[in-house]
């Protein structure tokens, strides 16, 4: 909205997704409404000094947040119970789809790890209690929209692996574990 009315926004995934290289960091597609649409989740993870770690979800759900958590410890072999979280998605969205899951544990994994992701990453996928990586739907514009905000390269579910795109390049994970391998490495 400005005084002469309102304005388009040609593309509001712009408006969420920084530049930023830092560790702890990863871009995920999410769909609201019709649309898909590229989001930042940062995670900031430290050495707690209390008897219970703290767990803080701005953007995402709190119960979802500890359910990742311990996937991530006990599927990857990720120690978390003795740090505190730190979740947010940018920008102030409120993401409820579980295609960011996927994202969130990389980004935690970055965090600890404090290895970033690679700049152009778009991460796409549900997570089971198994630490399987389970197929979204509406994979193919997800990926044309990550396309066209200039990410090469797209982390997804294997079974949504055969979308097919220009100028992205495609890896296909069966679980956490080999995700946050092809991400990070070991």
């Amino acid at each position: 909205m400005t005084p002469a009315g309102l304005l388009e926004v040609e593309n509001p995934s712009s408006l969420f997704i920084s530049d930023s290289t830092n560790s702890g960091s990863a871009i995920v597609s999410v769909i609201e409404g019709s649309r898909p649409l590229l989001v930042e989740v940062q995670a900031l993870t430290s050495p707690t000094f209390f008897n219970y770690p703290q767990r803080v979800a701005t953007g995402i759900d709190y119960k979802r947040l500890s359910m990742l958590l311990a996937v991530l410890e006990r599927r990857v072999g990720m120690s978390v119970h003795g740090v505190d979280c730190f979740v947010n998605v940018v920008g102030g969205i409120k993401v409820f789809e579980t295609s960011s899951d996927l994202g969130i544990i990389l980004a935690i994994a970055s965090s600890i790890k404090n290895i970033p992701i690679a700049k152009g990453t778009v991460v796409i996928g549900e997570v089971g209690l198994g630490g399987e990586v389970r197929p979204v739907y509406g994979i193919k514009n997800r990926l044309k929209e990550a396309e066209n905000m200039g990410c090469k390269v797209a982390i997804v579910p294997q079974k949504n692996s055969d979308a097919k795109t220009k100028k992205i390049d495609i890896i296909g994970v069966e679980n956490v574990p080999q995700a946050v391998e092809n991400t990070m490495g070991s």
